[in-house]
């Protein structure tokens, strides 16, 4: 008697080694789930979609060859039925919402115990959204620029934001504001967690739409 049980097809686009090797050894466990392929660029897993079907894509967004938020568009796109499953390492609320608008149905952390996986998977299967108890958490927490609240900075950070934006280094900035870098550092960890971002890239972002740069 044949087993007529419809496996799920998974494909898993990560470029590290080790984290899809370890997830596709985890996922062979499931009885209903199937691995069909694992790829270390964005594009090789597209290739391998404009060929093949699949039911969850599980996806990195940092790819050496393309942005993970924008591949989920073409997924989506190529692949309306299929389910992108993020899981990464950033923590930024930004990426999520960009993950979610380009059509995500999921994002999970590297670091979630491997049964928030298989529950999201599952989850995804039953047509609703999958988060990790780490993401639920920053979700629930609007940034800065979502709540529309322009943090107060005080002169010598609002001097050290315009710096970080022309591109100076620490030590630069240093001489400049005659202050010790570690003074500088400071001052970046501060404008850091008063804007409740994690890099420069979105410091600067949300200072030019708070206009204060």
């Amino acid at each position: 008697m044949f087993d007529t049980v419809k496996k799920t097809r998974i494909i898993i686009i990560d470029d590290h080694p080790l984290v899809s090797a370890g997830l596709e050894s985890l996922l062979a466990r499931e009885a209903n789930f199937e691995v069909t392929g694992t790829f270390a660029s964005g594009l090789a897993g597209l290739a391998f979609l404009t060929q093949n079907q699949a039911d969850i894509v599980i996806l990195d967004i940092s790819l050496p060859d393309v942005n993970g938020v924008d591949l989920c568009l073409k997924i989506k796109s190529l692949l309306p039925q299929c389910d992108v499953l993020a899981l990464s390492n950033h923590t930024e609320r930004t990426l999520m919402m960009q993950m979610l608008q380009h059509g995500a149905s999921g994002y999970l952390l590297k670091n979630a115990p491997i049964d928030e996986i298989i529950n999201g998977i599952k989850a995804c299967l039953n047509g609703e959204m999958a988060f990790s108890k780490e993401v639920q958490a920053i979700m629930l927490k609007p940034s800065v620029t979502e709540l529309g609240a322009r943090p107060k900075i005080t002169k010598r950070e609002k001097q050290v934001l315009k710096l970080i934006e022309e591109g100076k280094t620490t030590a630069a900035m240093a001489d400049l504001l005659f202050v010790s870098p570690l003074t500088i550092e400071t001052h970046r960890r501060n404008l850091m967690q008063k804007f409740g971002v994690k890099n420069a890239l979105e410091l600067i972002k949300i200072s030019r739409e708070q206009l204060l740069l």
